[in-house]
């Protein structure tokens, strides 16, 4: 339940905190007083998001606490899977700053405002005028049933296997198209794999041949600068080595008079060796250099076929046409392999079907139990407010043979007369607002039984009744408060009195300003405000008798 609520810099409302009762709480007013500011400000802790911009000063922040008692309604999963530190008493505070920016808190860890709405439609139901907009569809009909049918768990079980069987039907059809698709593309794809695989391929040949291609395009150039090193270094009148032997001679001659000779002997020595070895293999790889024609030829036929292919299939290297050569192949084992895929993702639409078939079977025959029962106390309670010879009847017909729609397989609705004689036919088509207000109620009321909501608001819902009427209704709110929190805004003295806490929403004018607030009024200011919604701003000894008579039930 609701246990306090405080606002802050919202609207016309400076601060102000509301503690309100576990039964009936009442909120009265005069229009434009600030109630509907006092919703606004609540639905925003409840998910909804700040339209616009509502600060009291605009330079300040906005924010709006409310601390809600949640011991008894089980909710300790829903902070477990939501990463949130769990507390009976649970504070939740949205804060919007002046730029427009929001913050969400749940015991002061933040959270998405899709997280903050999830809790708050476990915590409270806000029902107002114009949700009676809802009673005729579906979606609204179908919660109704379920939540008298408890059937929420079916629900959620049947929505699970059906998304699964669309989800496998989905697969099953792309991959028809897949195939299909592929089956006109497979002549195509075998031709392209069978060109890539003739030629060979192997990674890094491209660099290999590519090197050989230079060698052989320039074997004459390398063969006579082989030939040419190889003269200079030995077959020359003047041949480096033979030069350089002399020297190491003469170094060597003068070694016994002077010992560094000795060391510079040693070193030309080496370098006479190190030339003599080069010079050998200058002559080997001279001998070994040949002009090969049909070899240069053999590679550049290869080095063509691999330049072609990769501009054909615009990639840059040989590894890259092998990588396409291998997905080639993979989709030509997919093709024609595809019989087996397609019949096991066959077997699996069919298996997820017969799931969801069953339970959607469970879910209809669940839903069929307490048709008759949310008829007949939807109808007794409409009587005591007045519609003695209202009639509900709801209508669950399976739809079409093989249609399944995420609500199961029935489409529902709620058929209704409020007079004698009158033929049933959709809600909003034959009942009046009053009518539809008091049909809500009684609905809203069944709900309540059969669910753990800890809390339910209804904001103005007593539009279009009065009189013996609003007295019934009041008498319904008041025990519909006997098994949970109720929270009323109401016009109707009949209603107002009914409250186990009476408060009162007024203006007020301080300064340049004009203040919203409120009050929580005791036995005497009861007495007063029911006088003067009976009778006007100064209400006459007869309205005060009438309003005491009233409170007194």
């Amino acid at each position: 339940m609701l246990d306090t609520l405080h606002i802050r810099n919202y609207a016309l409302i400076n601060e102000l905190e509301i503690q309100f009762d576990k039964g009936l709480n009442m909120i009265t007013g005069e229009t434009g007083a600030g109630k509907s500011i006092i919703m606004g400000a609540l639905s925003l802790i409840l998910g909804n998001r700040a339209e616009g911009k509502h600060f009291f000063d605009p330079t300040k922040k906005c924010v709006i606490e409310g601390e809600f008692k949640i011991g008894p309604y089980q909710l300790l999963r829903f902070f477990e899977e939501n990463d949130l530190d769990y507390a009976d008493h649970t504070i939740i505070r949205r804060e919007i700053s002046p730029d427009g920016k929001s913050r969400a808190f749940i015991n002061d860890s933040p959270v998405t405002l899709a997280i903050l709405k999830a809790l708050g439609e476990q915590l409270i139901d806000v029902h107002s005028q114009h949700a009676t907009l809802q009673i005729n569809t579906e979606d609204f009909q179908f919660l109704v049933v379920d939540s008298v049918a408890g059937s929420f768990g079916l629900k959620q079980s049947y929505r699970e296997s059906f998304f699964a069987y669309k989800k496998a039907k989905k697969e099953l059809e792309e991959f028809k198209d897949l195939v299909k698709k592929a089956a006109i593309e497979q002549d195509y794809f075998q031709f392209q794999f069978d060109e890539l695989d003739a030629a060979r391929l192997v990674a890094d040949e491209q660099g290999q041949l590519e090197v050989q291609q230079r060698q052989l395009e320039n074997a004459e150039d390398i063969k006579r600068a082989l030939t040419g090193a190889s003269h200079l270094l030995e077959n020359e009148d003047t041949a480096v080595l033979s030069r350089l032997k002399e020297t190491m001679s003469q170094v060597e001659g003068i070694a016994s008079f002077l010992p560094e000779a000795a060391d510079l002997a040693a070193r030309l020595k080496s370098t006479w060796i190190e030339l003599k070895d080069v010079a050998a293999e200058l002559s080997s790889l001279e001998e070994d250099t040949q002009i090969d024609e049909g070899t240069l030829l053999e590679i550049n036929e290869r080095l063509s076929l691999l330049y072609s292919l990769q501009k054909k299939h615009h990639v840059d290297s040989v590894e890259e046409l092998i990588k396409l050569r291998d997905d080639l192949e993979s989709k030509l084992f997919a093709i024609n392999s595809s019989d087996e895929q397609l019949e096991r993702l066959e077997k699996e639409v069919v298996a997820k079907l017969a799931i969801a078939q069953k339970n959607a079977k469970e879910l209809s025959a669940a839903r069929r139990k307490v048709l008759e029962m949310i008829a007949k106390d939807v109808q007794a309670t409409l009587s005591n407010v007045g519609m003695p010879n209202a009639r509900l009847q709801i209508n669950l017909e399976p739809l079409k043979e093989g249609d399944m729609r995420e609500s199961g397989m029935d489409s529902i609705q709620f058929l209704f007369s409020a007079n004698k004689g009158q033929a049933l036919q959709s809600i909003h088509k034959v009942a009046s607002g009053g009518e539809l207000s008091r049909v809500m109620l009684a609905i809203k009321s069944l709900v309540a039984k059969t669910s753990a909501l800890p809390t339910i608001i209804f904001d103005e819902i007593d539009t279009g009744i009065s009189g013996e009427v609003a007295l019934r209704v009041g008498e319904v709110m008041e025990s519909l408060a006997e098994n949970m929190q109720v929270i009323a805004i109401s016009h109707l003295p009949q209603i107002a009195a009914k409250g186990a806490a009476h408060y009162k929403v007024y203006k007020e004018d301080k300064a340049n300003r004009t203040i919203s607030n409120i009050v929580r009024l005791d036995q005497e200011g009861r007495v007063k405000e029911i006088a003067q919604m009976l009778s006007g701003t100064n209400p006459t000894d007869a309205a005060l008798e009438h309003a005491e008579l009233l409170l007194k039930g």
